[in-house]
């Protein structure tokens, strides 16, 4: 690969961190080396040779220097509003995605005997992150035509990632928690004794997948460049095997203004008088 020089000299950064679970650091690194390689080949300068793993993910997407990261699409709504600009949304082969689009499993324990979201009112909620769509976001809205007064459950546990949400409720320590439906799948296939012990009760709405970002301050030719790398690797059979243990299905374009419907989720909800998961 060759390393040119970056932006005031200093080295660009890229990271997968979204769905960068252990068993899949190996296929992140595969999808990254070849799409690095064509932007270097590109004219790009400075590209990394791997991902930036040991950084906090808001000191990471306000990085000036970033050149491609995953994130949410909460805080590209929220906190990251002018500061990056979309690149592409992936689309994935999951259970519950859409094309471009997603939504969450609200999933409880495989014995639970609840039939409805209904029946979880007082139950306890394990959330990953306040700032997640698919974890609080999205549940907020389902749950907010429930809400009296402002509450439905009885106590949120916040576990930091989805996967420390699905054994808070296989191992009952949680009632309910909203699992993005890409992460359940990858899930249910790297740990499949965990997914067992719990079921889907229902779907979230949908909502525009986690897009791939770079710095606001990227030029117009780099951000070409990148649209076209991610389409060349979308195709390429030797990426293969990385796109199938990633479940990438290709990446789409999409208008920016389509974000603002993560934006209306929470505004709905506002509206029913349930501004926040409670």
């Amino acid at each position: 690969m060759t390393i040119g020089s970056g932006l005031s000299g200093q080295h660009r950064v890229a990271a997968l961190p979204m769905y960068d679970l252990p068993e899949l650091r190996a296929a992140n690194d595969a999808l990254w080396c070849p799409l690095a390689d064509r932007l270097a080949a590109s004219g790009i300068g400075d590209v990394p040779a791997a991902l930036t793993r040991d950084r906090p993910l808001n000191q990471l997407w306000r990085d000036r220097r970033l050149l491609l990261a995953q994130s949410c699409g909460y805080p590209l709504v929220t906190s990251l509003r002018g500061l990056v600009q979309v690149v592409a949304t992936p689309r994935y082969r999951a259970p519950g995605c859409d094309g471009a689009f997603y939504r969450s499993a609200i999933v409880v324990a495989a014995g639970n005997p609840v039939n409805t979201l209904a029946d979880l009112r007082n139950g306890c909620c394990a959330v990953n992150e306040l700032s997640s769509n698919s974890g609080m976001n999205l549940l907020r809205a389902a749950v907010a035509p429930l809400a009296t007064s402002g509450r439905f459950f009885r106590c949120l546990l916040w576990s930091g990632s989805h996967r420390s949400s699905l054994a808070l409720v296989a191992d009952g320590d949680a009632d309910v928690a909203a699992i993005d439906c890409v992460t359940f799948e990858l899930l249910r296939r790297t740990n499949p004794a965990l997914v067992a012990r719990v079921r889907i009760l229902d779907w979230t709405d949908t909502s525009p997948g986690l897009p791939l970002l770079t710095a606001a301050a990227t030029d117009e030719r780099t951000l070409a460049g990148l649209r076209a790398a991610l389409d060349e690797i979308a195709r390429d059979p030797a990426v293969a095997p990385a796109r199938d243990a990633l479940l990438i299905d290709g990446f789409e374009i999409l208008d920016p203004l389509t974000y603002d419907r993560v934006l209306n989720l929470k505004q709905r909800a506002g509206a029913l008088g349930y501004p926040k998961l409670a």
